[in-house]
């Protein structure tokens, strides 16, 4: 199986093989030698919807079989319980948090958009972002315009030097709330000015970052005007509760599908108000305050510190308070989670898109949960963590596909193991 970035499905192309894997392979797109018959005019030139070419019901129907394909092929599960992919409601304009780049175009103007697939050095323009909303794509621009008529210079990622970075935006879908972010260089600009011309920001952000990655936590940040943080609501299993986000901290960027994800984590973990559960990674604590309302307790770990401290208040602000939030790397804090707390009935798991270590999916099943339900946006990384975890004495229930990411080849899933033994 070989995964072919810069190709969508029915394509036949010229790749470059970069990266192999024992089951799998990645790939990218040199040529485009035939198109595939399904291929449509997309809406805008946008190098981070690169699915757009084809109609949803073939994304979601592709999606669904990459779910498949990973635990047949990889994991080598005979016929995995992989229900259809369930879709967005609408699969444009959805994402509540977009980080643009600053760049030039090959005549020198400055640009503000994306890089190109496979080009870590170059940024393509964009003059329409499909995957966010009017108002977001307002503020782009309006950024853009201003940079330009100040003359600021955009980093050059290849030399190291120049100044604009990264434009970082966030929207409270549910809350009407907007922050803009710039990340630049060391250096000074008339920065408050900026700020004074996003007036439909509720707050302004900047980052000196020195290093050569784009963003960073290690960069000094200074609020500018308005809020240091933005707040998103969420509305499951009849209530609202409402999520204080600081600029580092993670959250679904398709809020309308995470309350669908997160009910389905609720539901595939079975519970009935006496179960005690573990949540891993718990960032800002989204899936522990909702599976709370159904759960007698529950424990998060986060290694993230101010992500732990949001959720502690995302706790206190909704009134929940079954739910407690602990710091530190789930590979040494779970075992003395397990002697404070004592054993879950239910270990929930949203890692990385790079999976689970083998080291921590022992410390998993060390808990001896009778469910380990498994949030994952990879379906590469999820299919040899559920066979590790089969192997170990556990059934793979279900699995739940969740379109987040209309216009891309990416898909999240909900996987439900079941010990039986």
């Amino acid at each position: 199986m070989v995964f072919v970035t810069g190709a969508v499905p029915g394509d036949r192309v010229r790749a470059q093989v970069t990266k192999r894997k024992r089951a799998y392979a990645e790939a990218r797109a040199l040529e485009l030698v035939e198109p595939s018959p399904d291929r449509i005019e997309p809406r805008s030139p946008h190098p981070g919807a690169p699915w757009q070419v084809l109609p949803y019901a073939r994304q979601l129907a592709e999606k669904e079989t990459q779910v498949h394909d990973a635990l047949r092929r990889i994991a080598h599960f005979e016929e995995p319980p992989v229900a259809p992919v369930l879709p967005a409601e609408d699969p444009w304009r959805y994402r509540n948090k977009v980080e643009y780049s600053f760049g030039e175009s090959e005549d020198g103007e400055l640009v503000l958009g994306f890089h190109r697939p496979g080009r870590w050095n170059e940024i393509d323009d964009v003059t329409d972002d499909v995957l966010a909303s009017e108002r977001v794509d307002a503020l782009r621009a309006r950024v853009k315009e201003w940079c330009h008529a100040e003359g600021l210079s955009a980093y050059d990622r290849r030399a190291g030097s120049g100044f604009l970075r990264n434009l970082v935006v966030r929207e409270g879908r549910r809350t009407g709330e907007l922050q803009a972010r710039i990340v630049t260089s060391p250096g000074d600009f008339r920065a408050r000015e900026l700020a004074a011309a996003l007036p439909d920001a509720d707050g302004v952000l900047w980052t000196r970052a020195a290093g050569v990655a784009e963003t960073t936590r290690d960069g000094e940040t200074e609020l500018l005007a308005g809020a240091e943080t933005i707040e998103e609501e969420l509305r499951i299993f009849g209530a609202a509760l409402r999520f204080r986000i600081s600029p580092e901290a993670f959250f679904q960027v398709h809020t309308e599908q995470a309350e669908r994800l997160y009910a389905i984590a609720a539901e595939l973990a079975g519970l009935h108000g006496s179960e005690r559960v573990f949540d891993l990674y718990s960032g800002i604590g989204t899936i522990a305050l909702c599976l709370a309302l159904r759960a007698r307790e529950v424990l998060g770990i986060e290694s993230i510190e101010p992500a732990v401290a949001d959720a502690i208040e995302n706790a206190r602000r909704n009134e929940v308070e079954n739910v407690s939030f602990f710091a530190g790397d789930v590979r040494t804090a779970l075992r003395p989670l397990v002697e404070q707390a004592g054993k879950p009935d239910v270990v929930v798991v949203d890692p990385p898109r790079a999976g689970l270590s083998q080291k921590i999916v022992r410390r998993v099943l060390e808990t001896g949960a009778r469910r380990i339900v498994y949030v994952s946006c990879n379906p590469t990384t999820l299919a040899p963590n559920a066979r590790q975890i089969a192997d170990a004495g556990y059934r793979l229930a279900a699995v739940r596909p969740v379109d987040m990411f209309p216009q891309t080849p990416h898909i999240e899933c909900v996987a439900l193991l079941e010990r039986v033994s």
